[in-house]
């Protein structure tokens, strides 16, 4: 019983665990709750996943409606890969939050925040199982709406504007996506993802169709974040507490980039169009001028959070750069660096996190001497920051990697040389951190409280190990990563369903 209904119980979970979080609304109670379920969703995904790499995809029908007419749930090896990542990132988090919280969120909102916390993941769960392209923006405003939320418990006002600049660009995106289904819907009748797959090449030249995916393409734009839409991500990411940005940095714009690779390359069939249009070469550009400037922006922050926020718009670039070469070696590499990316900005955040309970901020000058203070959440930075630039052995030389490979396969070699430069822009804010860690002492050196500056607590520290651990396990394994990334570059670049 459980096995034939595994596509539902990832959305089901988490869905109704959520308001008995708030109706617990004591920490001691919503946590274990939350933590619990999280980790129960994180198995039914994982054995999604391998029940789609022994048997192909796995179609579920919601209310004994046969599709096209009724929903149903899809799950093939491009969603199948992501929703391990998305629930397992979520649960690590989850088992981290309850110090890091004390020290930024007020202990009445707890409940509150694991509630909310647990809609966030259903929405994304959502976005990647359906196969109802209404649905999507179903689960995505469930998604945004909670994580405004989510956002504005930071601990000050600047959280609330934050959240607030978030709504408004996120209700942007999500009426542009609203209405681009709805005039593909006008031209098609249906809303099912396969139906629409199989009827949109007769009506693909339509003014109604192209203005559709133009719809589609822009609201997706700003939900990854895409230079020059991407102004809401930085104050988000650095006002959020730590454990909330720790968790939208490693999924909330890796679910955007799935949605659109299944609009855009396994429904509407435009990827191998793409391959000498105007089009491929300006989301290309785009992209590499936000790898530059967002990477040069984070190298001039004080707040190091910011400064990641900023790198993560930078590693979509990379990621749309990988997506835009159409060779099976760039979308390869581009739907590694989504999982590898996740690792290494989700084992960072989590990393300030630490900083943040113990010395209350993450500005450089608050990591001043933390390398002496605090090594192993130190030399945690250290291994994901050497991840950021592409070292040998860790998560993000795999994904430059590959995506050197596609530009190469595709006689792009400025682009891989553009690449290959742009690390040193990632080595340079990656030593900055280091530096005042390491090689400064704090200002305030003889008054510290050594109660304050010891390691971090126990229940912090191990998920940030087990995550930033990660980045070195999947850079030194890559046998499950890049051969689903492959299977699914072939299935997508072939025009798979």
């Amino acid at each position: 019983m459980i096995a034939e209904n595994l596509p539902v119980l990832p959305i089901v979970l988490p869905i109704l665990a959520a308001p008995l979080c708030v109706i617990l609304h004591r920490p001691r109670l919503a946590w274990p709750l939350a933590v619990a379920v999280a980790w129960a969703t994180f198995g039914v995904c994982c054995a999604l996943l391998a029940r789609v790499l022994a048997d192909g995809t796995i179609s579920y029908q919601l209310g004994n409606w046969a599709p096209p007419f009724g929903i149903e749930f899809r799950v093939d090896s491009l969603n199948a890969w992501l929703m391990p990542l998305v629930s397992g990132v979520g649960a690590l988090v989850l088992t981290y939050a309850p110090r890091s919280l004390a020290a930024e969120v007020a202990r009445s909102r707890h409940g509150l925040l694991y509630g909310v916390y647990l809609l966030s993941m259903t929405g994304l769960l959502g976005m990647t199982v359906t196969g109802d392209a209404f649905n999507v923006f179903v689960f995505l405003e469930i998604s945004s709406l909670s994580t405004y939320a989510l956002v504005s418990m930071g601990p000050d006002r600047r959280s609330l504007m934050a959240g607030f600049r978030y709504l408004i660009m996120g209700a942007i995106g999500g009426t542009f996506f609203l209405i681009g289904v709805g005039l593909l819907y006008m031209k098609t009748g249906t809303l099912n993802m396969a139906d629409l797959a199989e009827r949109l090449p007769a009506v693909k030249d339509s003014r109604t169709v192209l203005a559709g995916l133009g719809f589609l393409a822009t609201g997706l734009s700003l939900k990854i974040a895409l230079f020059p839409l991407h102004l809401w991500l930085p104050s988000a990411y650095t006002f959020a507490p730590s454990a909330v940005t720790a968790f939208l940095a490693a999924t909330a714009t890796k679910v955007s980039v799935y949605i659109v690779l299944r609009f855009f390359f396994t429904i509407a069939g435009v990827g191998e169009s793409l391959g000498n249009g105007a089009v491929r070469e300006a989301i290309m550009l785009l992209a590499l001028v936000g790898i530059f400037v967002a990477s040069l922006v984070a190298c001039f922050q004080q707040e190091v959070k910011r400064a990641l926020a900023y790198s993560s718009v930078a590693q979509i670039g990379y990621i749309l750069v990988g997506v835009t070469m159409l060779t099976v070696d760039g979308m390869t590499g581009a739907l590694v660096h989504v999982f590898n990316h996740a690792l290494m900005k989700g084992g960072l955040f989590m990393v300030l996190g630490c900083v943040v309970a113990r010395v209350g901020g993450s500005r450089l000058s608050d990591l001043r001497g933390i390398g002496r203070r605090m090594p192993l959440t130190a030399i945690a930075f250290v291994i994901g920051g050497l991840g950021m630039i592409g070292v040998p052995a860790t998560v993000g030389f795999v994904s430059k990697w590959y995506l050197v490979l596609g530009a190469l396969e595709a006689g792009l070699w400025h682009v891989a040389a553009m690449m290959l430069v742009s690390s040193l822009l990632a080595v340079v804010y990656v030593w900055r951190v280091v530096e005042v860690m390491y090689f400064q002492e704090p200002e305030d050196a003889p008054e510290i409280d050594e109660a304050k500056t010891d390691e971090a607590p126990f229940g912090m520290l191990l998920p940030t190990l087990v995550m930033i651990g990660a980045t070195i396990w999947f850079g030194l394994d890559t046998d499950l990563t890049v051969d689903v990334a492959r299977r699914t570059a072939a299935m997508l670049l072939g025009g798979g369903s």
